[in-house]
């Protein structure tokens, strides 16, 4: 059952909002942790996005959502989800943010968890196979995204090897076996189908989020692949106008 999408914003804590990080959380989650998660990182002229998927995990009792239809009518996981609803939602948010708001592609950032992550990586895999169909016949430059972060959420599809990977940097962290979230065996080899600068990092043991010292690899990707702006005059504008 799709419902509204309900989103938080938080300006950059300095003030400065030079990117932009998009989160996007896991199955049978919200959004409102990861909002939260946006103002505990501070990550420097960084303005955050915490959206909330659209479709509400039917037969529960609390507020759990999905991207995209994740259970067969007995309740089982689906093995081939499909989630071009959910790309198609995120093509028409990164349009209405570049278009309308004036954010450039290449400064908006997506992390994601799980299903999120999944989501994530699938989604700036599509936008570059997108921008180079839209580009080839013409002058213009295909835009990618500026980063990926997935944390335990593996591409749904196989790449095949593209002439021109997509140029977005892409940080992948997982955790080993037998963790339920622990990523399939040729995961990482998708990846690098698709992408041309992937890092892989292992986290420990155990379920869920990078825990305390997890997000130093995390944060340190982020350091070396944001931008920032030396002259604060002409920021940009980060605005809900529905």
């Amino acid at each position: 059952m799709s419902e509204p999408v309900e989103i938080s914003v938080r300006e950059s804590e300095d003030g400065v909002d030079e990117n932009l990080l998009i989160l996007l959380h896991g199955l049978g989650d919200t959004h409102k942790p990861f909002a939260k998660l946006g103002t505990t990182l501070q990550l420097p002229q960084t303005a955050t996005l915490a959206l909330r998927a659209p479709d509400l995990i039917p037969y529960l009792y609390e507020e759990a959502y999905q991207w995209y239809e994740s259970f067969d009518p007995l309740g089982e996981l689906l093995r081939s989800p499909n989630p071009t609803p959910a790309l198609a939602l995120l093509t028409t948010v990164l349009e209405h943010l570049h278009r309308d708001c004036g954010w450039p592609v290449a400064r908006v950032h997506l992390f994601g968890f799980a299903q999120g992550g999944t989501l994530a990586a699938e989604f700036a895999l599509r936008w570059w196979r997108t921008e180079l169909a839209r580009t080839t016949a013409g002058d213009a430059q295909p835009r990618a995204l500026g980063t990926v972060v997935s944390v335990c959420g593996p591409l749904l599809s196989y790449p095949t090897a593209l002439q021109r990977p997509c140029p977005t940097p892409l940080l992948v962290a997982h955790r080993p076996a037998p963790a339920e979230s622990a990523l399939p065996p040729n995961a990482l080899a998708a990846f690098g189908k698709g992408y041309s600068f992937v890092k892989d990092v292992s986290l420990g043991a155990g379920e869920g989020m990078p825990r305390n010292t997890e997000w130093k690899p995390i944060v340190t990707f982020w350091s070396e692949h944001l931008s920032y702006k030396v002259n604060t005059s002409g920021l940009y504008e980060l605005t809900n106008k529905g």
